[in-house]
């Protein structure tokens, strides 16, 4: 997959198979339209490409938006990669570009930069100036500049429409068997081991902490199992997610006590896969009480692993 930095710098002369839109998490509505985009590419001996904007558009419209996204541009394009596309086009976004009419992006962009002999969108897109183009404007400019529209279905989880909404208000409500599911993935998120303040190595389960980036979705507060990754090796542990409640904390921290594991990680970057929801965060009258659910919450999470047949 080639990764193009803006529709102007688009140059193959060949037709494309294009969708469009922001592809949040990558879920399994959204690999479904790929899917079929390629299958199309390929019988018609086109390109395919997928068309994504940076920043997300309510960061620039919403300015005071707390929209946190499930993943941020570098992942994004990770999960593409191997999903069998030619192309990844990222249009940068401000507020001029937002004021471009459904017919100018139409006319200008898709028909006249990228070549689009067939459009693939999903069941609920919308695009351009003041969310203007919809499937019936679409099907209109279809007609007029002589391109194929293809509109699927929405991808359903328990009788629900997958959506990025939907998945990232299940990661705040704890709901991480249902993200990941929808998803077709486990839920991830990438940081820096920053310095703590040791207090989890007093208590016998040596942590280290994450800084992650500010717009990326952070889950619920509590207690996960985890599978950490760093160097090219791959562990199990514990994340704890919140303000430590039993010390007082004021801040959100984010924890993790990495299972068969020694040595200073400090500085390394480490990606944390969610694998299990297992407790809120809890409030202890005694350090000996949050010892105790430790060692339990590491007994649970190894049943809930043998259960599912993970090593």
């Amino acid at each position: 997959m080639k990764k193009i930095l803006n529709i102007s710098l688009f140059s193959d002369q060949k037709k494309t198979v294009l969708t469009l839109g922001m592809f949040d998490g990558v879920h399994k509505g959204h690999r479904a339209i790929i899917r079929r985009l390629n299958d199309i590419a390929a019988e018609k001996g086109a390109k395919s490409g997928l068309l994504t904007f940076d920043p997300h558009p309510r960061f620039v419209l919403q300015k005071d938006s707390d929209l946190k996204l499930l993943t941020l541009e570098h992942e994004k394009e990770q999960i593409l990669d191997g999903l069998g596309l030619d192309y990844m086009i990222v249009q940068p976004f401000d507020f001029e570009f937002s004021r471009i009419s459904s017919l100018a992006f139409v006319r200008d962009y898709l028909v006249k930069k990228l070549n689009v002999e067939v459009l693939v969108i999903g069941h609920d897109h919308h695009f351009g100036r003041n969310r203007e183009g919809n499937f019936e404007k679409l099907s209109e400019l279809a007609e007029l500049y002589d391109f194929q529209l293809l509109q699927l279905d929405a991808i359903k989880e328990v009788d629900k429409p997958v959506s990025s909404t939907k998945i990232r208000n299940a990661l705040f409500n704890g709901d991480l068997a249902y993200a990941n599911d929808a998803l077709g993935y486990n839920y991830f998120m990438s940081g820096t081991v920053i310095k703590g303040d040791g207090i989890g190595r007093k208590l016998g389960f040596p942590t280290i902490n994450l800084k992650v980036a500010e717009d990326k979705l952070v889950p619920k507060d509590g207690v996960y199992g985890v599978k950490v990754k760093f160097n090219k090796h791959s562990y199990l542990g514990l994340m704890s997610i919140g303000d430590r409640p039993t010390f007082e904390g004021k801040d959100k921290r984010l924890e993790v006590f990495i299972l068969n594991f020694e040595g200073n990680l400090y500085t390394e970057d480490v990606t944390i896969e969610f694998l299990y929801y297992i407790r809120e965060q809890k409030k202890f009258a005694e350090v000996e009480g949050l010892i105790d659910a430790m060692h339990r919450d590491e007994t649970e999470f190894n049943h809930w692993l043998e259960s599912n047949s993970i090593k």
